[in-house]
């Protein structure tokens, strides 16, 4: 929990570094897209969960949530009132990742307003720094709230470089899902050393591409974003809770 790419070569590293389960959550990739590209890469040795990371609030007041489970499609650049709505509605499970990262991420005031719809807060992010993780820490410990870990590759090499280790079997969607829900007991961890620490920033150093050119590209080039509330696909559902 979770990674941004998903090829061959994914699979094969979290096959080597022993994942049983790998939750995919793309930015931008509608909902029946992600289904599509985790049932392709699903087999025997390893589980590919879809899931979609939400870019709730409009650039000023963006909020990230990640929800796992969901049924029907869910668009970015909503409410995060709305946001949540949905995500009940589906019985979807609704982690917080990377939280008080940049101006992108929940806050501890957000978690706490909302901790009745929240399953887990991210505590351990392979892409972000010690301070960084160190926030998810502070809220998950003040909040009294279940956590999780994930690699958040965005690059093949960072799969498998930090992972949640369940007291129970996963062996599908749903028990992840009611994994989270229930308060499953867990353990968050990473590999250690330097070269997790490289790793990590060159993770990290990646956002320096995601907020120049492929923000050029998606806002500039690409037009309207798959996962815009006013895209045909989505029939108006949002147009209530649409901040664009």
């Amino acid at each position: 929990m979770h990674v941004k790419t998903l090829d061959e070569h994914v699979v094969r590293r979290a096959k080597a570094r022993g994942l049983d389960v790998l939750v995919y959550a793309p930015h931008f990739v509608r909902l029946p897209d992600i289904r599509a590209t985790a049932a392709r890469y699903s087999d025997d040795e390893l589980l590919v969960v879809p899931a979609r990371e939400v870019f709730t609030g409009s650039w000023r007041d963006r909020r990230h949530l990640l929800a796992i489970g969901l049924t029907d499609p869910v668009p970015d650049f909503i409410t995060l009132d709305g946001a949540l709505r949905e995500f009940d509605r589906q019985d979807a499970a609704v982690v917080v990742p990377h939280p008080e990262l940049m101006n992108v991420s929940m806050r501890h005031e957000d978690v706490a307003m909302n901790r009745d719809a929240i399953d887990a807060v991210e505590i351990y992010n392979a892409k972000c720094q010690p301070y960084q993780n160190r926030r998810g820490q502070r809220i998950a410990n003040t909040l009294d709230m279940p956590c999780f870990g994930s690699s958040y590759a965005h690059l093949r090499g960072t799969v498998g470089e930090a992972w949640t280790q369940f007291d129970t079997a996963v062996d599908d969607e749903s028990d992840l899902v009611d994994a989270l829900q229930a308060n499953v007991s867990r353990r968050v961890l990473h590999r250690p050393g330097l070269s997790h620490r490289l790793r990590s920033l060159v993770e990290f150093s990646h956002l320096g591409f995601e907020n120049s050119w492929g923000k050029f590209d998606r806002l500039l080039l690409s037009g309207m974003e798959p996962t815009h509330p006013m895209q045909v696909a989505y029939d108006g559902r949002f147009d209530d809770v649409s901040v664009y």
